[in-house]
């Protein structure tokens, strides 16, 4: 056992040794910083499971899962157009570790490679694949969690993108990952020394960017809370709810409850809209980021069947990046421990969306914000996202089910059969008008024939 402990001490200490030569070797002093930056503008950049997207999801979007500018951790390592910004990122980490502090550069170095060397083999099975060797995924761990961690830090200072916007959304990607105990135990060793927040605190600039709900996320103010995978496992958590068995009710525990389906009737925005259903965002006292609930405004003066609900629901950003961000968590959700409410608030979109029509419904109820082009491509995207995706119970089953209660009703059903039938197209709304013209007419004719007809026999 003592020959086993001498081996291993001997195995980490080769690993800190090689892997600081290594990294050392790699960044640039200050005027090598300024001469690859001038350089780079000469330079075209093209750029296990819970780090792994299903290959069912991955298939049907593969460009939502893979990284367009930067790698981060192995996966993705030797693709060809992220080789460019390697040297962008190593420049990174050299400004990191030259900001002013009361730690020499070396010795924090030093420290982070210490970490990160300790904790090999838990990182390397996080990996489904052998390679790369120990101190290559140090030194890989090393540089990825510094360049994150000052990619942050040039985000919340001067909202820097590197002038592409698709680097904060690598940093998303399932398969774009490093464990969060790297990235924490490099922020203790860097950012910590010289600002005081934690590292949840200190990545929210970045969630912030990436959310595609209109509403603050908050990351808590401690790292303990709840252990996270990565920084897509912390985006996943600020989606939680707080009361999680409060607010899914009797989806959460179908065994307890058999009587109750979990596989909601399908209403579209126009159809509940029919019904006399209003669609409005969230205010700002929602129970939690994904909260949809259904107010019914009674009245003494009317019964229940004349009583218009209103739908509260998130209010969705759609832009050419809400898919990938959408994909991501749907994919971590899949594959993880965790409740499936992402999933479940993807299938209630696409339960309420059919059509460029009914993304039309939502955006003049400002549930949606539609920048991604026409109605018709929001209206697809969301249609596509759900596919292959296994979302078990839903959690939005007794809002579903007011909704459908409402629409049963006497009025709401006879209403909404009369718009089906004589209000679906324009033909057919020519053709009632037509028919009801027709009728005025004979029955006019026929009151005139009546009257002419008591006259002569008088």
């Amino acid at each position: 056992m003592d020959n086993l402990d001498v081996q291993r001490g001997q195995d980490e200490a080769d690993i800190i040794r090689d892997t600081v030569l290594g990294i050392t070797d790699c960044l640039p002093n200050e005027d090598d910083i300024i001469r690859d930056t001038v350089l780079d503008t000469h330079t075209n950049h093209t750029s296990p499971s819970r780090f792994m997207a299903p290959n069912t999801l991955r298939s049907l979007s593969p460009t939502s899962f893979t990284p367009q500018v930067v790698s981060i951790g192995p996966l993705h390592r030797n693709q060809d157009n992220l080789q460019a910004f390697e040297v962008e990122k190593a420049n990174f980490v050299g400004q990191l570790l030259d900001r002013p502090k009361p730690i020499p550069r070396r010795e924090m170095l030093e420290a982070c490679v210490q970490k990160v060397a300790a904790s090999i083999v838990q990182i390397r099975a996080c990996y489904p694949s052998e390679e790369p060797t120990d101190v290559d995924l140090a030194k890989m761990m090393v540089m990825d969690a510094c360049f994150i961690l000052e990619f942050i830090h040039r985000l919340s200072e001067t909202n820097d993108h590197l002038s592409d916007p698709h680097i904060p959304y690598d940093l998303v990607l399932i398969e774009n990952q490093i464990p969060f105990f790297v990235l924490k135990d490099i922020f203790d060793c860097t950012i910590s020394k010289i600002e005081k927040c934690t590292l949840a605190q200190y990545i929210h600039p970045l969630l912030k960017l990436l959310n595609p709900i209109q509403t603050k996320i908050q990351t808590g103010n401690s790292d303990s809370e709840t252990p996270h995978d990565h920084i897509l496992g912390l985006l996943y958590h600020c989606y939680k709810p707080k009361w999680e068995r409060a607010l899914y009710g009797y989806s959460l525990y179908p065994n307890k409850h058999p009587a109750i389906e979990l596989d909601p009737k399908k209403r579209s925005a126009i159809e509940l809209d029919q019904a006399g259903v209003n669609f409005k965002p969230n205010n700002k006292e929602a129970s939690w980021p994904m909260a949809m609930n259904v107010e019914m405004h009674t009245s003494r003066c009317f019964s229940q069947s004349w009583v218009r609900p209103t739908l509260r629901m998130p209010a969705l950003r759609i832009n050419h990046f809400t898919e990938l961000v959408l994909r991501n968590l749907i994919a971590y959700e899949q594959y993880s421990s965790a409740l499936r409410f992402i999933s479940s608030y993807a299938m209630a979109m696409d339960m309420l969306i059919d059509t460029q029509e009914d993304i039309a419904r939502l955006v003049k109820s400002k549930v949606i914000i539609n920048h991604l082009g026409t109605n018709q491509d929001a209206a697809n995207m969301i249609n596509n996202i759900c596919k292959q995706v296994s979302w078990g119970t839903f959690s939005y089953y007794e809002q579903w089910k007011q909704l459908d209660s409402h629409c049963n009703t006497y009025w709401p059903s006879k209403i909404l059969l009369l718009r089906r039938t004589y209000f679906s197209s324009p033909w057919s709304i020519i053709a009632l008008v037509t028919a009801i013209g027709v009728f005025l007419l004979t029955l006019i004719q026929t009151i005139c024939s009546l009257i002419q007809t008591i006259y002569t026999i008088k």
